[in-house]
């Protein structure tokens, strides 16, 4: 399905629907209500159906709660969407900088004491509302979980839950039977003394049952929950009409399926029994832990998702191949792109004809998540989205942030590109845009020692900006899942991730730099964690490296040479010269030409 860029609701919109949800909190007795952007499997990215912070507010980021009292409601969001809440947003919607801004901060501020906060337990995991209960437990406020969501019953036109089909993944991607992830994983249930584990994120289910879905857009999940036994035995809960006879016979006779309306009364049967169940605080529902009392819970996190973090060899090789392809459909467009009459395209031409050249491939399964395509001030909005609304004409001398990627069956990609409109731009665009190179060539060019976390790298990409006073509000990189999430934990290149990268992580690079009102710049590849070549010497310890996956040409015109090193120039033209050595038999003679000239000696 290719992309839309229709506004799910406008600002005007938010305070009436706000009324109506507070008429629905005083039938309920409650002063107040959390409204996450969540679901009941607690992804990133959501269905139509649950998009309730967006409908209710407007605000279409990825990231954001609201809460919602009887005289007011606050929205709160970190840097990332500052700006985007500002413009999305009722004036009436008080618009919080999280984490700066905490929800119990300003609930003691505007909720009377022996105040109620009600949540939807199917949209809140464990960690969170814990969290929150400790932080006002002196405050007299306390929270209440409710039967229903009284946002859902002032929502007349809600989307249905998606039905979407379960579809196989074949050994040949996979490179791993779900048998023997079974057993690998129920073994270590077993070693800890763990009865079974309950799995209630999509990308974790899909990726041990080697399984495919199409519930969430640009993500390839299905909409499940399942139960992983140390015996190896596992207990899916999804819909019969996902469910067909291929299906059954690829999930082979360890694997039962049953209707979702059976998940909870498994959960407490398990409970009755005593057993050990484990479960991640971060992504359970309160709901499942409540149909767990009398069980002995143990917090110990899901168990597949470091597992699925390290790429095999079958996976990191599909990874290879889907770079290539999609690098193709890139410099087609690329080419297209400097070839056009520019001053006439606006951003959703942009973001269009590049989708066109993904589907050209005949490989492409979708894209991986809704094109950025942000012209001068609207590439300051770090995850703009555009629509028919917000939709900008280029201007010579802009620049555009133009981030996306693809779903291939072999692998997901996702790669952020600094466009230059017309033939030159501005001093401070140029010396931000190296400085931005500058960060991103020396994570690629990095060996590490063993155990360190993202948080120890990231500092290194943000340097040459901090050097000018500059810096970004988002991580440098996230996690990138194989056919599957394009935004994968637990490992990240971030200052708050304490989580060790191992050989096999995919991970993007991508530091930038934002001045609102003006533009935005973000250089971004994907690579892998390795094995870094020993280097001589006694005392030489072990290393890892990043093998880059991502072979495009990054904007010559946009690059100060003057502020490179020695090594940084050769970093480049040897990064252009495997762009050409790469695809060049690969392209047509038009892409092979502008390929010629892209990838030219700084």
């Amino acid at each position: 399905m290719f992309q839309t860029f229709e506004s799910p609701s406008s600002p005007d919109q938010g305070p009436p629907r706000l009324a109506d949800l507070r008429a629905a909190l005083a039938a309920r007795g409650v002063d107040a209500f959390l409204v996450p952007r969540a679901d009941a499997h607690q992804g990133e990215y959501v269905a139509p159906h649950d998009e309730r912070l967006s409908w209710l507010t407007g605000f279409t980021g990825s990231a954001g709660f609201c809460i919602v009292t009887a005289k007011t409601a606050g929205l709160f969001v970190d840097g990332r969407y500052t700006v985007q809440a500002r413009e999305q947003v009722a004036e009436e919607v008080e618009k919080l900088d999280w984490p700066a801004t905490r929800p119990e901060a300003w609930l003691r501020r505007v909720l009377p004491q022996g105040g109620v906060l009600g949540f939807d337990p199917w949209l809140h995991a464990h960690a969170e509302i814990t969290r929150l209960e400790r932080a006002l437990r002196d405050s007299g406020i306390t929270l209440r979980p409710l039967e229903d969501n009284p946002l859902d019953a002032v929502w007349p036109d809600q989307p249905a839950p998606p039905e979407g089909r379960i579809v196989p993944q074949p050994l040949d991607f996979s490179g791993e039977t779900l048998s023997a992830k079974c057993a690998r994983l129920g073994k270590m249930l077993k070693d800890k003394g763990q009865a079974a584990a309950v799995l209630t994120l999509p990308d974790s289910i899909a990726w041990l049952l080697n399984i495919r879905g199409s519930d969430i857009a640009r993500n390839p999940v299905p909409h499940c929950f399942a139960i992983l036994r140390a015996s190896g035995q596992v207990t899916l809960f999804a819909r019969y009409e996902k469910v067909d006879d291929r299906l059954i016979e690829h999930l082979g006779p360890d694997v039962e399926v049953e209707e979702p309306s059976a998940f909870g009364p498994t959960l407490e049967g398990m409970a009755a029994e005593g057993d050990v169940i484990r479960l991640d605080a971060g992504s359970c529902p309160v709901w499942v832990e409540q149909r767990l009392e009398g069980a002995t819970l143990e917090w110990d996190g899901d168990p597949c998702v470091l597992p699925k973090a390290c790429k095999n060899a079958v996976e990191i090789e599909g990874a290879r191949q889907a770079h290539l392809r999609d690098a193709v459909a890139m410099c087609r467009f690329l080419a297209w792109f400097d070839a056009a009459n520019q001053d006439k395209l606006t951003e959703i031409d942009l973001a269009t004809r590049l989708e066109i050249f993904r589907r050209e491939t005949n490989a492409l399964m979708e894209i991986s998540f809704d094109t950025i395509a942000g012209a001068g001030p609207n590439g300051a909005l770090p995850h703009y989205r555009v629509t028919t609304d917000s939709n900008r004409q280029l201007e010579s001398g802009q620049l555009v942030v133009l981030d996306s990627g693809g779903q291939y069956l072999d692998g997901t990609t996702d790669i952020t590109r600094t466009l230059l409109v017309g033939d030159d731009t501005g001093a401070a665009e140029m010396e931000a845009f190296t400085r931005v190179l500058k960060g991103m060539i020396a994570i690629s060019r990095l060996r590490f020692p063993r155990g360190l976390s993202g948080s120890h790298l990231d500092a290194l990409a943000r340097y040459p900006l901090w050097l000018a006073g500059q810096d970004y509000d988002h991580g440098t990189g996230h996690g990138v899942g194989s056919y599957l999430c394009v935004h994968e934990g637990p490992q990240r290149l971030s200052r708050v991730s304490d989580v060790p990268l191992e050989p096999g992580m995919i991970l993007s690079n991508e530091p930038g730099y934002y001045r609102e009102g003006a533009f935005g710049i973000r250089i971004e590849n994907l690579i892998v964690v390795q094995d870094a070549e020993a280097l001589a010497g006694a005392d030489a310890r072990d290393m890892y490296a990043f093998e880059t996956l991502t072979w495009v040409p990054i904007e010559r015109r946009l690059i100060l040479t003057e502020m490179l090193s020695a090594e940084e120039r050769d970093w480049i033209d040897s990064y252009h010269a495997t762009c050409r050595e790469k695809l060049s038999g690969l392209l047509d003679e038009t892409a092979r030409m502008w390929l010629d000239r892209a990838t030219e000696k700084l």
